[in-house]
């Protein structure tokens, strides 16, 4: 079993940051990739961002590319996500996950996930 814990949420104002952070339980944290996804009210989950676990490659959708980073630090078994330039269509609560199982280019599937944390609610007022 792999405990996920999600921080750094909260309220801001339109184009202000917030950078989330996702602790794993395990030291396979550094086997996993990671990925974060956003769920709004009444919405679907859907995919925000990921990190290879090997070359600790990026993946992004387009909404959030050049607003977000994606980072991991495998010392902490810690991955963040820096959220910049936030707009309100970004609330919803944050989730970040762990594929132990793939080694390619991250899915984009929340099903594929194998481990979730709690979620962090984010909400960006205009």
């Amino acid at each position: 079993q792999v405990q996920l814990v999600e921080s750094g949420g909260g309220l801001v104002q339109a184009g202000g940051s917030l950078r989330l952070s996702c602790v794993a339980s395990r030291r396979t944290f550094s086997s996993a990739a990671m990925g974060w996804f956003r769920q709004a009210p009444g919405k679907e989950r859907e995919f925000v961002a990921a990190i290879r676990r090997s070359d600790t490659s990026t993946y992004y959708t387009d909404s959030v590319k050049d607003r977000f980073t994606i980072s991991r630090d495998n010392a902490k078994n810690t991955v963040y996500l820096q959220m910049d330039s936030l707009k309100p269509e970004d609330t919803a609560v944050y989730y970040c996950a762990a594929d132990m199982v793939r080694s390619g280019i991250p899915a984009k599937v929340p099903s594929l996930y194998d481990y979730w944390g709690q979620g962090t609610q984010v909400t960006v007022s205009s």
